[in-house]
């Protein structure tokens, strides 16, 4: 196969993920608003919007944003851990795919780390963000959130350190 064939053929399989992935988003973004029925997702977040406060984080004098009662925010945890498992599927399948068609290991170890992001973010939704959440365990998601980030971070680095040896 030359050159020009391989780019044509690497352009229509980037262009199958990304509108897999375009497709796939929107598809999670109206089952997260389908799911949280009887509730309405929609004024679940104007709700929050308008809860939102500055707030000193514990043990710091910082101030950053966070509702001012983080445990009535419930439906829109949900639809958050919902959409971000549904994210972390997604990653799954897109992976699959990029292995399938031989991505470029760069892709390929950005999938894999988005799929450890999205599944890390579920995981601490579900464990900080429930009905019982105090300030203390909202600040305590954002951290987690900066850890799993990181955790991405490495995955991705992981990936691209095995395919260079």
């Amino acid at each position: 196969m030359n050159v020009k064939t391989q780019t044509r053929t690497y352009k229509i399989g980037e262009s199958v993920i990304s509108a897999i992935s375009v497709g796939a988003i929107l598809i999670l973004i109206g089952m997260a608003f389908v799911l949280a029925q009887p509730s309405s997702l929609w004024d679940s977040l104007m709700t929050f919007a308008r809860d939102l406060t500055l707030d000193l984080v514990p043990g710091t004098l910082i101030s950053l944003p966070a509702p001012a009662n983080p445990a009535t925010h419930t439906v829109l945890y949900t639809a958050a851990f919902q959409f971000f498992i549904g994210l972390g599927i997604l990653q799954i399948l897109l992976l699959l795919i990029r292995l399938m068609i031989q991505s470029p290991i760069a892709k390929t170890a950005e999938t894999f780390g988005s799929l450890v992001y999205w599944f890390g973010a579920s995981y601490l939704v579900s464990t900080y963000l429930n009905n019982t959440t105090t300030i203390n365990e909202w600040f305590m998601f954002w951290a987690g959130t900066l850890i799993t980030l990181g955790f991405s971070l490495v995955a991705r680095a992981i990936v691209l350190f095995i395919k260079r040896k």
